[in-house]
């Protein structure tokens, strides 16, 4: 009953969300950045490890694991070809300090040790297909063992 008076009132807009009972657009791709997972979607600001590249240039990462676009999910094997994730970096930064210390008892070995990852900061500014690469030249069709063996 209290939903049904809280409907009366006009106030379930506010109990359940102004999109309750529409599919949501959004879109999500699991991204490999610097040897690493992220699930990452457009606008998203993410910290990663550093990457060597300037800041405030554009990047793109041709890696995409997964995609998902309301509902529509698309895994790859072991990546989607045509599909690339589109960043700019905002900034270079040190992460927090990690302190490690080590203790064996009764022997007075002690030792403390700090460590801060260096990081990198992007904004995920889109997930589209990426543009088409160049094809390889072809190789002749060279007989493997003459090259080897100098004949």
């Amino acid at each position: 009953m209290i939903g049904a008076s809280f409907g009366l009132l006009g106030l379930s807009h506010y109990l359940c969300g102004p999109f309750v009972g529409k599919k949501s657009f959004l879109m999500y791709a699991i991204v490999e950045i610097a040897g690493h997972q992220y699930k990452v979607e457009k606008d998203q600001q993410v910290f990663v490890n550093r990457l060597d590249v300037e800041e405030g240039k554009k990047v793109t990462f041709d890696r995409v694991l997964l995609t998902d676009k309301d509902g529509d999910v698309a895994v790859g094997a072991p990546a989607i070809d045509g599909l690339a994730v589109h960043a700019v970096v905002e900034r270079h930064l040190k992460g927090d300090k990690v302190l490690v210390f080590k203790k064996k008892r009764r022997k007075g070995y002690r030792k403390l040790n700090g460590f801060r990852a260096s990081l990198t900061e992007i904004k995920i500014t889109d997930i589209k297909k990426a543009a088409a690469k160049k094809a390889a030249p072809k190789k002749d069709n060279v007989d493997w063992i003459n090259v080897v063996w100098n004949f």
